[in-house]
């Protein structure tokens, strides 16, 4: 394995905060009651446009839509963090000479901003995010444009999300996946709506345990 792609909302940071005030903003504008934070958390993945189809109905998802991106570009890096472990993986393995890259639904400009915010930008050999290509995940021309950058074979990768999402992203190129918790889903929920067999807490143990980071993963 000598390429590692990473899923960004959930897996390699937390940008909640920000979706979630953005959220509850275009429910303000429109009228509606406010959802909680772990309501909103709980509905995203796929991006955007299918977490408000799932908080406000396809209709009214139509005209939240304009709400929430202006909010949520002014907002962005609002609350923003890297997740437990993630600075740390990253280190480890650019020292063991991995190739490293991002793939998200998430708009690719905004993807970079959040990583070049976290000072993370600069440790990926590509950042994919949707409006970077016509796809999204989890078409598999979407990962096929970011391994024909990377100049690489999807045997040869290894996928960390956080989402079904991500897990049929990985099967529709037949690539390994691995996933972890810190997003929008339970292990218990991962268990029941994928076929993954290597679900992780986070991204510490996920290189301890799949990576083979011992003894150098001393330090996460």
């Amino acid at each position: 394995m000598n390429t590692v792609i990473f899923d960004l909302d959930g897996t390699l940071v937390d940008n909640f905060v920000a979706i979630a005030g953005s959220i509850q903003h275009a429910q303000r504008q429109l009228n509606l009651p406010e959802s909680s934070f772990e309501t909103v958390k709980s509905a995203v993945g796929g991006g955007y446009k299918l977490t408000l189809q799932r908080l406000f109905g396809n209709e009214l998802a139509t005209k939240a839509d304009a709400h929430f991106v202006t909010h949520f570009n002014e907002h962005l890096l609002e609350g923003v963090e890297a997740l437990p472990g993630a600075r740390e993986l990253i280190k480890i393995l650019q020292a063991k000479g991995k190739q490293l890259a991002v793939l998200t639904n998430k708009n690719g400009a905004a993807a970079r901003h959040i990583l070049r915010h976290l000072d993370l930008d600069q440790s990926f050999e590509a950042i994919f995010g949707v409006e970077d290509t016509p796809y999204r995940k989890p078409d598999p021309a979407f990962t096929q444009a970011l391994l024909k950058q990377l100049r690489a074979d999807p045997k040869d990768c290894l996928l960390i999300g956080d989402s079904p999402f991500d897990f049929e992203t990985a099967q529709n190129v037949t690539m390994p996946c691995c996933l972890v918790t810190t997003g929008s889903h339970t292990e218990e929920q991962l268990r029941e709506e994928t076929a993954c067999r290597e679900i992780f807490p986070d991204l510490l143990e996920l290189g301890r345990i799949r990576l083979n980071c011992t003894p150098e993963c001393s330090a996460l």
